[in-house]
């Protein structure tokens, strides 16, 4: 069995111990976006106390803020959301390499050409939780009046710090 049918059939175990329940509403109830990184240590509802329909999370490779300006903007415009939490985390694999690593096994493991995509590394872990901050706080398609924080999370200690 794959992992993938694991999880299907976990799924289908998940669904069934809940019977019939209402959902939660499509907006989210607490009216925030948490954009983070894709790592799996990293469970933003357990980390945040989050109960289903509180948040939107968005994740990806470093939590860049770049890279998830379209589903802010879908949060916000179209979901009412009124408050971003950056987060970004200690021990990043965003901190291991440069472009031209990832270029360079790309070529080698697939026999494709990944030299014109920016996989968007930084050497700094506080300084690219500032550029998010700096970068959402200067779009123009985020609103003014959003509240925008940035954290970084400590993967040993499970505690958030903040970035000023």
């Amino acid at each position: 069995m794959s992992v993938i049918d694991d999880l299907v059939k976990a799924n289908e175990h998940f669904a069934s111990a809940l019977g019939e329940i209402e959902s939660p509403p499509l907006p989210p109830t607490r009216r925030v976006a948490i954009l983070t990184c894709m790592d799996a240590r990293i469970v933003p509802a357990r980390i945040l106390n989050l109960q289903e329909g509180d948040a939107h999370v968005i994740r990806n490779a470093g939590g860049l803020a770049r890279e998830a300006l379209r589903s802010l903007v879908i949060s916000q415009r179209l979901l009412g959301t009124n408050a971003i939490m950056v987060i970004h985390h200690t021990d990043c694999g965003m901190l291991t390499f440069q472009n031209e690593d990832v270029h360079q096994k790309v070529r080698e493991d697939l026999g494709a050409d990944a030299s014109e995509m920016d996989f968007m590394p930084f050497g700094d872990l506080e300084g690219s939780v500032r550029n998010d901050l700096e970068f959402l706080s200067g779009s123009p398609l985020v609103a003014d009046d959003t509240e925008i924080r940035g954290f970084v999370y400590d993967v040993s200690t499970r505690r958030l710090s903040e970035v000023t």
